[in-house]
This record gives structure tokens, C-alpha cells and sequence, in this order.
């Protein structure tokens, strides 16, 4: 039997560096550039005109298409979704959003609050939840310290 559990993730980190200096590299093709985990990130020569499509190799040897479903560059948000998986995923679905806030006051003004949050389909287990937890939290540090370089 199956224990119950969220079938959503948000992760959070305030990195020390202005919006402007993390948001560039918030772009599903430059997510290798910052995430310590991917190996190669880039476009899929041959998706439609309509539709980003970026495939992440990661350096365990998992390849991830990712679809772009939103971007704004005036929220500062994007979403994506996993389209496909090698080796196949243990769950139907996942939508996840990466959101940057400016920090306008307090001992944090002049820096940026960034969540990752990731809701999957219902046949994800707790593990696939805890695994998510543990990837964002590295992906966010590793986010701080190549926005920290600038």
C-alpha cells in the first residue's frame, strides 16, 4: 500500500545578486550553465515554430525533454513541463515553475527571492516528491553561485 502524500514541491532561496544578474540565466537552454547536475542543455532541432523544446542531459545519464508552457519577462516566471524521459519516469506528469522576486527592503533589498515549485500527476510517490525537494535545493544553490560570479 501507498502512502499518501503532496503531489507538490516549492523550494526557496534568496540569492545575493539583483534580479537582473539571476534572471538571464533563467532560460530552459542555459539551465546547464548554472545546474551542477545537467551536462548539456539545448534546443531539439525539429520542434514546431510554436514550441520550445529543450532536451537536459543530465551527467547520471537521465535525458529530459522539456516543453516551455509560459514565460514572462515581466512577471519574471517560467514553466515548463517534462514531455518525455529516458529512462522513463515512475509518474504521468510534472508542471514547474521557476518565479524571481525582487527584494525591495530589509537586509535583503537589492537581492533576489526565487521559487521552484513542481506539481505532479497523482501516481507520483513520496519518493519522487523528496527526490524533487532535494534536486531544487541544489539547483537554487547552484543558481546563487553562478549568479554570485556576475
Amino acid at each position: 500500500m501507498s502512502i499518501p502524500t503532496s503531489t507538490s514541491v516549492t523550494e526557496s532561496a534568496v540569492i545575493e545578486a539583483p534580479l537582473s544578474s539571476v534572471w538571464h540565466l533563467i532560460k530552459l537552454q542555459d539551465f546547464s550553465k548554472f545546474w551542477s547536475k545537467l551536462d548539456k542543455s539545448e534546443y531539439v532541432k525539429g520542434a514546431s515554430d510554436e514550441t520550445d523544446i529543450v532536451k537536459w542531459a543530465f551527467k547520471d545519464g537521465t535525458v529530459l525533454e522539456v516543453k516551455q508552457e509560459e514565460h514572462s519577462s515581466i512577471d519574471h516566471f517560467i514553466t515548463y513541463s517534462v514531455i518525455s524521459s529516458q529512462p522513463a519516469l515512475s509518474y504521468t506528469s510534472v508542471v514547474s515553475t521557476v518565479r524571481l522576486y525582487s527584494v525591495t527592503s530589509g537586509k535583503h533589498e537589492g537581492q533576489t527571492f526565487v521559487t521552484w515549485t513542481g506539481n505532479f500527476s497523482s501516481d507520483a510517490d513520496a519518493g519522487v516528491i523528496e527526490d524533487a525537494k532535494f534536486k531544487r535545493r541544489e539547483a537554487l544553490a547552484d543558481l546563487a553561485a553562478a549568479a554570485g560570479k556576475k
